[in-house]
């Protein structure tokens, strides 16, 4: 097994993908909306996917958080709210706000589950700041770090009852960026000590299975690598300070915020620390060229991927999603 998560082409395996991906053994995959037309077809896909290795606990990975990001789609699936939507109900009546961010995650889990999909990229820990990209924007739970905590936790665990793993990103903190990492660097100013409330979600919920970096540069602990890339964000701010001891994911390495060849890049975010990389687009020259610079997944590397993979409970029956969607909106409702 290399440690990568890999993107696919289309919405079923080419010959090409599949020869590949049964040689290289990646980690997992992420689907897009270039994958998905149906449940039908998808399941299809996730269950081909397991196929390739055998693995029924392979991580399958999405971002479907809600609102603006959303690979699976109306009419076949129902749209849900964003991130911001929860802090509203939370000033009005915050344990309604964090049962409601709960049951939202079990129905997201339950609809994911309904066709394989294993790993939700869902909770967003960034603590959203005045004037910063909207990149995060409504995606955030708050600009509060305690109350972006007590939501974000409420998710990571109706994610887990609904029979997914949630993946808490984007550490340590996209929150004050100015500029998209999909399309630029961003270069954070902030002091060690402004940063302790970006960090501050991220430390309340150490114990999550996976988290997700951000290619954010900071100056005050690296000004010359973002933090994907940064042996001392990774050990001494993510692994020691904040705590964190599962698996470490980059964001995608394909975005535009770092600069290089993708192997160089993929070979160099494990070199900080990262346990897995993330490639999204599908471009067989660079899954490739991963697979050649990476070499075999560490043996530290697997037991947290297994470790994560192993918190899937036997999750809810489909025919419960109505339900908790139902107690979700009546929550939703309170004035």
């Amino acid at each position: 097994m290399i440690p990568a998560i890999f993107g696919l082409s289309g919405p079923v395996l080419t010959d090409d993908e599949r020869a590949f991906f049964r040689d290289c053994r990646p980690a997992g995959y992420i689907l897009f909306g270039r994958n998905i037309e149906n449940r039908d077809q998808l399941r299809r896909l996730t269950d081909d996917l397991r196929s390739l290795d055998g693995r029924d606990a392979t991580p399958i990975l999405i971002d479907q958080e809600g609102g603006r990001v959303a690979r699976m789609k109306a009419p076949e699936w129902p749209d849900f709210p964003c991130g911001a939507v929860f802090d509203a109900l939370y000033e009005r009546a915050p344990a309604s706000a964090i049962e409601a961010a709960r049951l939202n995650a079990m129905a997201l889990a339950v609809m994911l589950a309904e066709v394989g999909i294993t790993v939700d990229c869902l909770p967003l820990l960034d603590v959203r700041q005045p004037g910063a990209s909207d990149v995060i924007g409504d995606r955030a739970l708050g600009s509060e770090p305690m109350r972006v905590a007590a939501l974000g936790r409420a998710i990571l665990s109706g994610l887990r009852a609904g029979g997914v793993v949630g993946v808490v990103k984007h550490i340590p903190g996209h929150g004050r960026a100015l500029l998209d990492s999909h399309k630029d660097l961003p270069r954070v100013a902030a002091s060690d000590q402004e940063l302790q409330t970006d960090l501050a979600p991220f430390a309340a919920l150490r114990d999550a299975a996976m988290a997700m970096t951000c290619h954010v540069v900071f100056e005050a602990w690296d000004a010359e690598r973002p933090a994907t890339l940064s042996p001392y964000i990774i050990e001494t701010i993510i692994r020691q300070r904040v705590g964190f001891h599962g698996l470490l994911m980059t964001d995608d390495i394909d975005m535009k915020a770092l600069s290089g060849e993708i192997p160089e890049l993929a070979a160099q975010s494990l070199a900080a620390g990262c346990d897995i990389v993330l490639n999204c687009w599908a471009k067989m020259d660079d899954m490739i060229g991963i697979a050649k610079a990476v070499g075999p997944i560490s043996s530290v590397s697997r037991a947290r991927l297994d470790g994560a993979m192993e918190r899937i409970s036997g999750g809810k029956d489909a025919h419960e999603f109505a339900a908790l969607v139902d107690q979700r909106d009546a929550l939703l409702t309170i004035a």
